[in-house]
């Protein structure tokens, strides 16, 4: 059993950053595809500007995405500093905020997830 924290920083602006999301998206998905495995995937910075645009339909990546967004969540604090909190709140997805507004990275440490950056 491998528990994994997958953080997806890379924001929207270049091909670079599709790329990490999309690799980022892979390894959730394998971790969540794994019995036993337990999965965080977590939309961080400029990340956080993923989720509306996932969330479409007709997005390339979306059912990538939908294969593991009921274990995504997304940093409160980014969420508002980069203008998508209504669509995160829309989409149903869960804002984290216990370290001043952010999600807490030691947290997940202390309860053994491996920390994945994207």
């Amino acid at each position: 059993m491998t528990n994994a924290a997958i953080v997806i920083l890379a924001g929207t602006e270049s091909h670079a950053d599709t790329g990490r999301l999309v690799n980022g998206l892979e390894a959730a998905r394998e971790f969540a595809e794994n019995e036993g495995d337990e999965l965080e995937l977590v939309f961080d910075g400029a990340g956080t500007q993923w989720i509306p645009e996932l969330e479409d339909e007709d997005h390339d990546y979306h059912d990538l995405y939908a294969a593991v967004s009921d274990q995504a969540s997304a940093c409160d604090y980014c969420a508002g500093a980069f203008g998508v909190d209504d669509a995160i709140q829309d989409a149903g997805v869960v804002t984290v905020d216990d370290n001043e507004g952010h999600p807490s990275i030691r947290s997940l440490v202390d309860d053994d997830y491996e920390i994945i950056t994207f």
